[in-house]
This record gives structure tokens, C-alpha cells and sequence, in this order.
């Protein structure tokens, strides 16, 4: 049962993916019609996000890991974890509201954005593959035996967040940028730059030295020379 609970969670992971490439990708890319409703719909659709935001943020802070652990085998945590957070995502992608007007739209295929875009996706599955895909997926558990380890290397020595960088990529480097996709990309951009100092904060507590000596090897957050 906990094979099959943890190869489900990942479907839902993979779902979840696909779904936002067939919403943002293809859903959005046309504007909804003028409506009086559009400030009404906006504002449902950040809220929605948020929610799923908060998700993240509250099951990484070591209190409510640690209340996890007291209900939940330890192998399932992360497991757990992909459940909520894909069936939240899920949520997102289904339940958002498209909205009227275009920002800009280039003329051609716009074959620099989507060099962009295509990069974006290089970075995140060259990061996610450094980090563990089955252990994101929550497939199987981090060998406890191997020591901690950041370095600098492949797309780690670009900035200390390359799939945050090849979010960013993905969401804002689209020839044609509806105000639905442009919301979708800042609502979810300026949670990635609120949950970076957090994330580090928790990861110094859990390695200082290691994270400590790899945050002065590697200057840049998320934005190269900018950030």
C-alpha cells in the first residue's frame, strides 16, 4: 500500500505538470472576453494561488514537519507532501479564471522567447535530476548515508535557485503574454522571491556550514547579477 500511495502521489506530480502546460500553454494564450467582472476574477484567481502558496509555506517550516511526523510514517512524508501540493496545483491550473486583454504580442514566432522557454525547461529537469526526481516525486527517500552536499556545478553555478530561475523563464518569456498569463506569472514569481529567504534561513539551520560555504561560492539567488 505505501508503494502504491507514493507511485499514485507521483501521478498526481505528473498531472499536475501537464495540466498547467495545457492551461498556460494553451488555454490562456487567448484572452477572455471584456467583462465587468475581470477585477472580481482576478482577484479569485490570486486567492486561489495563494492558498497553494501557503501550502508550500507552512509544511516547510519544521513545526508542521514535525507535526506530520507525529501522524504520518516517516516514509511518506514527502509523499504526503506531493498529494497536497499537486491536488492544490491542480486546483490552480482548472479553477483559474481567464481574463480579458493582452499585454503584448510579438510579431513572428517570437523565436527568442521560446529559446527562453526551452531553457527555462532545460534548467529545471537539469536541477531537479541534481537534487532527486523520485525524491521530489516522493517516490523513494534521500539516502540518509550520503553526506549533504551544494556545489556550485551545472545549473547550481548559475544561481542557488535554478528551478525557481527556470520558473521564472517558463512563465514570463511567452511571445504572446495575456493579462491571465501575466497574472499567473507574478502572483507565482513574487512567491518565489517571499519563500527564497525562508527557504535559505531553514536550510543554514539544517547545514551551516555546508549552505553557508555554498551561499559565498554562489553570490546570485535567482537573478544572475541582479539578485
Amino acid at each position: 500500500m505505501e508503494k502504491l500511495f507514493r507511485w499514485t502521489g507521483a501521478l498526481l506530480f505528473v498531472a499536475a505538470l501537464l495540466s498547467f502546460a495545457v492551461v498556460y500553454g494553451w488555454q490562456l494564450r487567448v484572452p477572455a472576453p471584456p467583462s465587468d467582472r475581470a477585477l472580481q476574477d482576478a482577484g479569485f484567481d490570486v486567492m486561489l494561488f495563494t492558498i497553494f502558496a501557503l501550502h508550500h509555506s507552512v509544511m516547510a517550516r519544521t513545526g508542521a514537519k514535525a507535526w506530520l511526523a507525529r501522524i504520518v510514517a516517516p516514509q511518506l512524508e514527502r509523499s504526503v507532501y506531493v498529494w497536497i501540493a499537486s491536488l492544490l496545483f491542480l486546483a490552480v491550473c482548472w479553477l483559474w479564471r481567464p481574463l480579458p486583454g493582452i499585454i503584448w504580442r510579438t510579431i513572428g514566432p517570437g523565436i527568442m522567447l521560446i529559446v527562453l522557454q526551452l531553457f527555462g525547461v532545460v534548467l529545471t529537469i537539469a536541477a531537479a535530476r541534481i537534487v532527486g526526481i523520485w525524491e521530489l516525486a516522493g517516490v523513494t527517500q534521500p539516502d540518509q548515508s550520503k553526506p549533504i552536499e551544494f556545489r556550485a556545478d551545472g545549473p547550481f553555478a548559475i544561481v542557488r535557485h535554478p528551478i525557481y530561475l527556470g520558473w521564472v523563464l517558463l512563465v514570463f518569456a511567452t511571445p504572446v503574454m495575456t493579462m491571465s498569463r501575466l497574472v499567473f506569472a507574478v502572483i507565482s514569481t513574487a512567491y518565489l522571491i517571499a519563500a527564497i529567504p525562508f527557504e535559505e534561513r531553514s536550510l543554514l539551520e539544517s547545514f551551516p556550514e555546508q549552505y553557508g560555504a555554498y551561499q559565498r561560492q554562489m553570490k546570485w539567488r535567482l537573478i544572475p547579477f541582479v539578485w
